[in-house]
């Protein structure tokens, strides 16, 4: 088995600073959008909110700038599932350069939301047991070298 696969997708020319390359912001947005290729296959989609009053929140995100994006380069977003339980997916992803190349990774934790309040709840019964398929699929992977890390100085 290996990580979910986002489709690709394009920097667009607004994204790029006076550096001349993809502002860090717009990394999140990518990862996001990779995202919703997994929400969709979960039933987390757009539909989700309106039908149901539920939707997810992203309460931690971790990223780390590996190598530098430009306009117009293609990516795809990876998408491996750490952990879950009824409320809560830990997910960690790899931001892919169309020529195979490492650009970004992002590790982040998402809640699960009741619109009514909003608050945690945990998510449907037919979604979690789709959450649970994806983990026992990602079971075997090794965990990301990326995963768990912190910031930090290191000393030499």
């Amino acid at each position: 088995m290996t990580p979910f696969k986002s489709s690709f997708l394009t920097v667009k020319p607004e994204w790029i600073d006076y550096n001349g390359h993809l502002n860090m912001a717009y990394y999140s947005v990518l990862f996001d959008l990779g995202v919703d290729d997994v929400w969709a296959d979960f039933g987390l989609g757009p539909g989700y909110r309106e039908e149901r009053g539920m939707t997810t929140f992203l309460a931690e995100f971790h990223i780390r700038y590996i190598r530098e994006l430009h306009e117009g380069d293609r990516v795809y977003s990876t998408f491996q599932l750490i952990a879950h339980d009824e409320k809560r997916i830990h997910s960690y992803q790899e931001l892919f350069h169309e020529d195979g190349w490492l650009a970004a990774s992002g590790e982040s934790l998402h809640l699960s939301i009741d619109q009514s309040g909003p608050k945690v709840a945990p998510f449907p019964e037919d979604v979690q047991e789709k959450i649970a398929k994806m983990a026992q699929d990602h079971a075997g992977l090794p965990m990301p070298e990326g995963a768990g890390r912190k910031v930090q100085l290191r000393q030499r």
